[in-house]
Order: structure tokens, then C-alpha cells, then sequence
């Protein structure tokens, strides 16, 4: 049995967790140029499009997580693999 946080799934609760980073990470961009340069949007018009940007990442990260696990595992698996000619002891 999984265990849940607050009856939310370890997928859904990673994909969140990358939404919020995603959401903090547009907000840095976002100071960081407008202290640079000027302020390129305002903080509400930032807000809501770090929630989009948030959103985006939060989806992304559900849809794509098992996907690139899946992708991974196999391709350690054929890494892992013995080729055929690579027989170390040639007689």
C-alpha cells in the first residue's frame, strides 16, 4: 500500500511540488529582470502568469514523470546488458 498525503497520490503531490517550482522560478526571472532593466509586467499580471507558468509545469510534470521514468529504466537496462561480440575472454 502507498502511502498518501492528505489523499493526494506521490505522482500528483510530485507534480505539484513541480508546479511550485515552477511558479518561483518565473518569479525570479521576473524580479531579476525588473531589477536589472524595468519592470517588465506588474506584480498582479506576474501573479497570474506565474500561476499559468505553474500550471503548465504542474501538468507537464504529471503527464511526462512516468513516461521519462519508464524511458530511463529501460535504457539502463540495455546499457546494462551484455552486447553480442563484447565477450571479454576471446579464445
Amino acid at each position: 500500500m502507498r502511502a498518501t498525503v492528505a489523499g493526494l497520490s506521490p505522482r500528483l503531490i510530485s507534480a505539484l511540488l513541480w508546479g511550485a517550482v515552477g511558479v518561483l522560478a518565473f518569479l525570479v526571472l521576473v524580479q531579476g529582470y525588473a531589477l536589472v532593466v524595468e519592470p517588465l509586467v506588474s506584480i498582479t499580471q506576474s501573479a497570474f502568469i506565474a500561476l499559468f507558468v505553474g500550471g503548465v509545469t504542474a501538468g507537464s510534470a504529471y503527464v511526462l514523470e512516468y513516461r521519462i521514468a519508464t524511458w530511463s529504466a529501460r535504457r539502463v537496462m540495455d546499457e546494462t546488458k551484455p552486447q553480442d561480440g563484447d565477450d571479454k575472454s576471446k579464445s
